[in-house]
């Protein structure tokens, strides 16, 4: 993938999957830790063929090394926090506050890409950056709860986007060396145990549920993880992990889309005002590192 624009497309393609996620853990009737188990567990069976069937994949997976291993179990669990953190939150406060304040993560990334990877931004990039968290604060400002067990949500959904900071940055270091597709089926099936054991720890049930929720099971595995997630594990071989975390803040316009023609509501002018500003951040963060990559 040498196109810069074919990795952008595909890069904004992921996060409008990755939008669904929100959608179908509402429609799971399930705890979070069994959404998220099932979540990461049907992604790595889905990509399983393509790991067993590759002679390639075969040997790069055979060839992994014990520092790599622990990377990737790493990686792997914290992605399992980040879903439980996230999932638990949405159980305490709105779907937007929880959306918004998880979009924060550019931020997380920008003080890692900082201290760790001696990663530096123009000031255009960083002002493109705030923008764009700005209109996330716009869409979700709105729905914003004031009260002592939304605080609770609120703060978990802050960890979580600190959480998932790492786990892209241990992702960028790893796929470096590893192909996509053993990093992501071994990434997944750590995480999957890990919160197979939150599960267990919580005393919760991983059979039982009804038709909707194993189809939003599937779906959020899929969609969101398949076509989301694991897209960005592509990517992680050509742009620096604050890229993808940049991008996901176009999550909440991909939310307020998909909630207008899913669950039928309307799109405020405070969303649309949202969105707008949302798209000029991510344009100008963009615009203004692709030049500098040129320059």
């Amino acid at each position: 993938m040498r196109s810069k624009a074919m990795m952008y497309l595909t890069l904004f393609f992921g996060v409008f999957c990755l939008s669904t996620s929100a959608i179908f853990v509402k429609l799971a009737d399930a705890p979070s830790g069994i959404t998220a188990f099932y979540r990461l567990f049907f992604t790595a069976l889905m990509l399983l063929p393509a790991l067993i069937l590759s002679r390639d994949n075969r040997a790069a997976l055979r060839q992994i090394t014990g520092r790599q291993a622990a990377q990737i179990v790493a990686a792997g669990f914290l992605l399992a926090v980040h879903y439980v953190l996230w999932f638990e939150s949405l159980s305490f406060t709105s779907v937007a506050s929880s959306t918004v304040i998880v979009t924060l993560q550019p931020l997380f990334s920008i003080i890692w890409g900082y201290f760790f990877l001696g990663e530096r931004y123009s000031k255009k990039a960083l002002l493109g950056c705030l923008i764009a968290i700005g209109g996330c604060m716009i869409i979700g400002w709105g729905d914003m709860q004031v009260s002592g067990k939304a605080l609770i949500g609120d703060l978990m959904a802050f960890a979580a986007a600190g959480v998932i900071s790492g786990y892209f940055f241990i992702g960028q270091k790893v796929r470096a060396h590893i192909p996509v597709v053993p990093y992501s089926v071994a990434g997944f099936l750590s995480s999957a145990f890990f919160l197979a054991l939150y599960s267990l720890a919580c005393g919760s049930s991983f059979t039982g549920y009804s038709r909707s929720t194993w189809l939003a099971f599937l779906g959020i595995a899929l969609i969101a993880t398949i076509f989301g997630q694991f897209l960005f594990n592509v990517l992680l071989k050509w742009l620096p992990a604050t890229f993808i975390t940049m991008s996901i803040l176009g999550e909440s316009v991909g939310t307020c889309i998909l909630a207008y023609f899913i669950l039928h509501e309307a799109i405020s002018l405070r969303q649309g005002v949202g969105i707008m500003v949302i798209l000029g951040g991510l344009l100008l963060f963009f615009l203004q590192q692709n030049q500098k990559s040129k320059s």
